[in-house]
Order: structure tokens, then C-alpha cells, then sequence
């Protein structure tokens, strides 16, 4: 068998013989990171081997709702015009939760004249990766994603609760690094771990994080398409586990109030294509001018950047003093204070962490966006400002605070449009404005207990 990465329609068709499938489920991440789709019969999507969709489906708001004017519809057609769905074979997994032999398939999006749908997450992803195969570089990347487990809440206007455990008991305390507090959910990381493996998926360490019910998964380094659909696999995967031992499991940012929020740090370095070599270091060790150019482009462009990173109006309550995510485009070795972090590694290892972005950003779209940074300021042999060798904390906010003013950052970036491409920045923006004015329209507890009888 070949290389899963490797693998043709007639690897498909084989893999899909072994497993004895009977079902398909026809994947396309939408701009929320959201499954998108069709579940087929093994006959139809050997026959069509693709189907279509309309083109505001990968372009819709959290809450399904897409724009009614303005310049969305310079990019998506008002007639809602049909996207042709192209499975890619490599991308194949079984779906381990299913009664009947499933299997699951990642599709790209594509026009009727073969173009790939500019807008569309994995689109923007490729685009990016293509830039540095043109140059004979291949971004590696290793994302670390967070998340909490939570009790059971079917009421949003309750604050959510870390779940009971194996003990009966739920968590009330910040356990961090805790081997006995990850035992709690013992069968839950057993299925996922299970799971994890039927669904070949390069997942590495498990660890208990600062908040109370708060996890961490790490991945194995890997090409970013690769890695992009590994998180976009493992985020269903979790929360299916979880909802089988009567739980939650969410990526929110900043699920719940006093806690710290879900980051999901991404490890990025490049490396020569024919040969391997980490370019970020020279071969006598030392770091290279891609390494210091790489992180004045993150320095320069996540600012503008951060209504894919941020995406949500939640998104924001993460991003605060002192609560372990970053407040500035600092950056450090081996300082977790800062928002771009390189931590101590060999030469061969040298590698830049981006910590600002959260859980809650699509990972296609992350991972497209911070190697645009770094892209960027390879380009423009950007040069950072002196490493800080302090607490970043102490440091002016060098963020945007709100995800309006992060999309009015966004919008006005003529190089982040030129790279990641108009026509993504255009859609994106213009979802993202219609689910910011849908929450102002939502009056918070806070309004009513401060402001009721107040002011």
C-alpha cells in the first residue's frame, strides 16, 4: 500500500475494499472549521467520485447565516452558483464511532472551470504551501491545541462546570501537569487514544493544563496540510468521545470565567525540500537570516492577523494580562511570556512558536496565516525587534482588543490580501462583520446585573 500521502483513487478504492465501507462522509471544512457535506453510499461515491455543493456553504457565520449584500457578493455569486467536490484519496479515515463500516474523506472545493474556490479554508492553506514549494522550502509545523472537558449544560445561559470524574467528584482546583487529575477521565483518553489510532492520527502527548478540566494534545511535526486536517479530524473525534461518556469537550477560548483560555501554539521551521536541512540554522548551528526575518514577519503582520487567530468575540477574553496567553508580538527563547516563543532545540530542531493563536481558529486557516507572517517577512527581510529577555506581561498590549477591531485590521493589510488572497480576506471579513453585529444583538448577564438598576 502506499504512502497515505501519497495515495491514488486506486489506493482509495482498496483501502476502502479492506475496510469493507459501506458509507461515506463527504467532508469540506467551511470557514468555522466546521464538517460540511453529504454521507453517500460506497456505490455513489465510487460512481460520482465527487458531488457538489452551493458555494455559501464553506462561507457561512458560526451560527449559519451568510451576508445579504456588500462585497461578499462580489466574490460569491448571488445566483449561489454550485462548488464541484473533489475528494483527496489521501485523506481518507475510517470513522471508528460508526455502527456500519463508515469512512470519512476530506473534499477540496473547486468552480465549474477546475479552479480551486479561492475562499475556501484547505484553498487558502495550498496557496500559502505552494509559495514555499516555488521555492524549493517545506514548512514543517506541530500545533499543540487545548481544550476543556465540561459537564453536560443544554441551558447557555448556565456557566459551565468542569465534569465529574472517575471518582465522582469534579475537579474544583487548578491541576496542572496533574497525572492523577488526567486519570480521572482514564476511559474517555482511552477511547480517544483508540480512536487516535484506527484513524492513523499523529497525536503525541496528553497533559493536564493550567485550568480545572483543561487539557492539551501535542502533534507530531508534519507537512501544514497534513497537520490542518489531523486538527480538524481530532476536533470531531474528541468531541464524539466525549459526548459518549456524558461530557463536553470545547475549544472554546475562554469557556469559563476565572479560568485560563485554549490556545493552540503552533510550532513552525522550514526546511530544503531536496536535502531536509532545517534553514533556520546554518550549518555551523548558529541562526540563520530566515530564522530572524521569519520572526520579524510574525512580528509584523499577527497584529493584522488576528481575526483568523482571535475569530470570535470570545476570543478576546483569552488574550488578557497574566493569564497565560500573550498580550504583544514580543518575542523570546524559552520564554512562555511572549508571543512568538523559540524554544531550546538543537540546530536541527531550531523552530519559532506562535502563541497567540487560540483553539477556536480554524486550523486551515491559522496555519495559513501565520506561515503567510513568516512568508512575509522573508520577502521583506523584515528584522525583529531585540529578543525579550523578561516578563513580556510587564509590556504595553501590542494586539488588537476586539474582533472588530481585528477585522478592520485585517481589511486594510494589502500584503496579508496579496498572499492569502483577496477574495479569502473579502468573504472572511464580510462573515465574520455579520456574526460580530449578530452577538451585539444579545444583552449579557453582566448589562443586567450592572446596568439595570444603575445607571
Amino acid at each position: 500500500m502506499a504512502n497515505r500521502k501519497d495515495f491514488t483513487f486506486a489506493d482509495l478504492e482498496h483501502w476502502l475494499n479492506q475496510n469493507r465501507v459501506t458509507e461515506i462522509e463527504c467532508l469540506v471544512p467551511d470557514l468555522t472549521g466546521v464538517a460540511r457535506g453529504k454521507i453517500l453510499p460506497r456505490e455513489k461515491f465510487t460512481e460520482d467520485r465527487g458531488m457538489r455543493l452551493p458555494e455559501v456553504v464553506v462561507a457561512t457565520t458560526v451560527t449559519g447565516v451568510a451576508p445579504a449584500e456588500g462585497p461578499f457578493f462580489d466574490v460569491i455569486s448571488p445566483t449561489d452558483h454550485d462548488m464541484h467536490l473533489r475528494p483527496d484519496p489521501g485523506t481518507v479515515r475510517i470513522v471508528p464511532w460508526a455502527t456500519d463500516p463508515t469512512a470519512q474523506v476530506i473534499h477540496d472545493c473547486y468552480d465549474r472551470a477546475g479552479r480551486l474556490i479561492p475562499f475556501a479554508p484547505r484553498s487558502v492553506l495550498k496557496r500559502v504551501c505552494d509559495l514555499y514549494a516555488d521555492k524549493g522550502w517545506q514548512p514543517v509545523v506541530a500545533p499543540e491545541l487545548e481544550f476543556y472537558l465540561v459537564a453536560r449544560n443544554t441551558d447557555p445561559d448556565v456557566p459551565l462546570k468542569p465534569p465529574i470524574g472517575r471518582s465522582g467528584r469534579s475537579e474544583t482546583s487548578r491541576q496542572m501537569y496533574s497525572i492523577d487529575a488526567v486519570n480521572e477521565f482514564d476511559p474517555l483518553f482511552e477511547d480517544v487514544y483508540d480512536y487516535c489510532n484506527k484513524m492513523d492520527l499523529g497525536v503525541d502527548t496528553l497533559i493536564h493544563e493550567i485550568g480545572a478540566g483543561q487539557m492539551e494534545i501535542n502533534f507530531f511535526h508534519d507537512h501544514p496540510l497534513q497537520l490542518a486536517d489531523e486538527v480538524f479530524f481530532f476536533k470531531r473525534l474528541l468531541r464524539e468521545s466525549a459526548l459518549r461518556h456524558d461530557m463536553y469537550a470545547t475549544f472554546m477560548a475562554k469557556p469559563i470565567a476565572g479560568e485560563p483560555g485554549s490556545a493552540m501554539h503552533i510550532h513552525q521551521s522550514l526546511t530544503d525540500l531536496d536535502s531536509g536541512r532545517n534553514l533556520f540554522s546554518h550549518p555551523d548551528g548558529s541562526a540563520s537570516d530566515l530564522f530572524r526575518w521569519y520572526i520579524g514577519g510574525l512580528q509584523r503582520y499577527i497584529p493584522s492577523c488576528m481575526a483568523l487567530f482571535a475569530p470570535y468575540v470570545n476570543s478576546y477574553r483569552r488574550l488578557t494580562r497574566y493569564t497565560a496567553a500573550p498580550i504583544n508580538i514580543q518575542w523570546g527563547t524559552d520564554n512562555r511570556t511572549v508571543g512568538i516563543r523559540s524554544p531550546v532545540a538543537p540546530p536541527q530542531a531550531r523552530r519559532v512558536e506562535n502563541r497567540v493563536i487560540g483553539a477556536d481558529a480554524n486550523p486551515y486557516v491559522a496555519l495559513a496565516a501565520t506561515l503567510a507572517c513568516g512568508w512575509l517577512g522573508i520577502a521583506q527581510r523584515l528584522e525583529p525587534t531585540p529578543e525579550c529577555k523578561g516578563d513580556a506581561y510587564l509590556g504595553d498590549y501590542q494586539l488588537p482588543r476586539s474582533l472588530g477591531e481585528a477585522l478592520e485590521t485585517l481589511r486594510h493589510d494589502k500584503d496579508l490580501a496579496e498572499v492569502l488572497g483577496e477574495a479569502f480576506v473579502t468573504v472572511y471579513t464580510e462573515v465574520k462583520e455579520v456574526e460580530h453585529a449578530e452577538f451585539m444583538k444579545v444583552i449579557s448577564p453582566w448589562e443586567r446585573e450592572h446596568l439595570l438598576l444603575h445607571v
